[in-house]
């Protein structure tokens, strides 16, 4: 009863915080047992707590190499914390729900949409049996044909593990591998199979949902929303003109691109403007990338996926509506107008608040480890922007953490994932209706 009580007096963002609050303790502790790694010690609470947060939080910085220090146990809870938390715990539990037929409430509904960042809770649970289908359906064709290509390097039992285990961290926007040395994909930089499968599961789970499922009706309305217009142009623009600066400034780089005939380069170039978008798999060497790709890699690490997706970031579409509100200002226009659509002023205040408090979360967590840790603050700032977006690159900064780099680069990872106008509502004060307004000010600008 006090638990019911607990949850009814408790609001959406502040139960989304602690379910993934939860969530990690538990994979701290079953990361903690002897059995989940290979040395048959129990692994240290911070550096369990660390994984267990880049896991849930669909990030893949890691402190330990995934593939030889962890058992087939402890990968396989990494796997199912990658699961989880890409999915959200309220989609599993809605999940759980519908199997055993339970009625979903009004309040699990508002959970619900809060999590999917819906503007209303209409349709909210049809959307999510939506969600588990794609997910399945995805991540089962992604693994099949990972696990066909594999089975050429290694036995069938093992590629299919393999398989199943990177169709999950992928399509979630997790960057964990089982390939040991920390070497990423980088042995697959020539193959166009693993390229493209894991590209389209990375693309496909950082579109969004909505994104998903509005495509899929698309035969039917013949017509698509302004969200999904948006995410999908952005999308595919930053991934050509992330592949194009990458190919310029890392064309002669003899430790990544110069190296590789020109098939490798051009593959190489999509898959790392892929990644930084919340994935965190790379071909290529991130520590040997040119300064300016490794800076051009962290904006594309802080504009990240789109919303209701598995990844992070501001979002592609806060980061559509910041460009359209300066283009606008620029030519002298009042509306922003995207698509023929007008955005209201509602929407363009909460890009700019999610931008900046971003913005300050990520600078702040740069300065505080540029006085712990013994590093260039480019490979720091590189580090809390891939904590933030929840991707999973690092220039090799993330096993050299101090304990306290390590605490702060959760704790980053947990505000990544919650997003930070969520986490601050859910650490704040409710919100109450406004009983006067203020007279209006001026203030002189620019």
């Amino acid at each position: 009863m006090t638990s019911k009580l607990l949850w009814l007096r408790l609001s959406p963002p502040q139960i989304l915080a602690l379910g993934f609050g939860g969530i990690i303790i538990i994979g701290t502790m079953l990361l903690m047992l002897p059995l989940a790694n290979t040395t048959g010690e129990s692994m240290s609470f911070i550096d369990a707590l660390f994984t267990a947060t880049s896991a849930t939080c669909v990030t893949g910085l890691v402190v330990v190499d995934t593939g030889t220090y962890f058992s087939p146990f402890g990968q396989v809870v990494i796997m199912l914390l990658i699961q989880v938390g890409g999915l959200g715990f309220m989609t599993m539990a809605t999940l759980f729900a519908l199997v055993f037929k339970r009625r979903i409430s009004l309040k699990d509904r508002l959970v619900l949409q809060e999590a999917m960042n819906q503007s209303s809770m209409e349709g909210i649970v049809r959307l999510i049996r939506r969600v588990l289908l794609y997910s399945l359906v995805i991540e089962t064709c992604g693994a099949l044909l990972l696990t066909f290509r594999w089975a050429f390097d290694m036995p069938f039992g093992q590629a299919l593990y393999y398989g199943i285990f990177h169709a999950v961290t992928m399509f979630n926007n997790a960057g964990f591998d089982l390939f040991g040395g920390f070497r990423s994909l980088t042995g697959y930089v020539y193959d166009p199979l693993v390229n493209f499968v894991v590209m389209f599961l990375i693309v496909s789970g950082g579109i969004g949902f909505i994104v998903m499922a509005d495509l899929v009706d698309y035969r039917k309305t013949r017509k698509l929303s302004l969200h999904t217009k948006v995410v999908l142009s952005m999308t595919g623009a930053l991934i050509l003109i992330g592949a194009a600066v990458i190919f310029i400034f890392e064309f002669t780089n003899p430790k990544t691109l110069g190296s590789l005939n020109w098939g490798g380069k051009i593959l190489g170039s999509f898959f790392q403007s892929v990644t930084p978008r919340t994935a965190g798999a790379n071909t290529l060497d991130i520590g040997g990338l040119r300064q300016a790709t490794q800076f051009f890699i962290v904006i594309l690490m802080f504009i990240g996926a789109s919303p209701g997706s598995t990844g992070g970031g501001i979002k592609t579409t806060t980061f559509t509506m910041m460009i359209a509100a300066v283009i606008a200002m620029m030519r002298g226009k009042d509306d922003i107008v995207l698509f023929r659509y007008r955005l209201v002023q509602e929407r363009i205040l909460k890009a700019l608040t999610i931008t900046l408090l971003a913005l300050l979360l990520v600078i702040t967590v740069a300065m505080i480890l540029s006085t712990t840790e013994n590093a260039s603050f480019l490979s720091i700032l590189f580090e809390a922007t891939s904590a933030f977006g929840t991707v999973g690159l690092s220039m090799g900064l993330t096993p050299q953490l101090s304990l306290f780099g390590k605490l702060l680069i959760s704790i980053t990872m947990f505000a990544g994932r919650l997003g930070p106008l969520t986490l601050a509502y859910a650490l704040g004060p409710k919100k109450g209706k406004e009983l006067y307004r203020h007279p209006e000010g001026k203030m002189i600008i620019g």
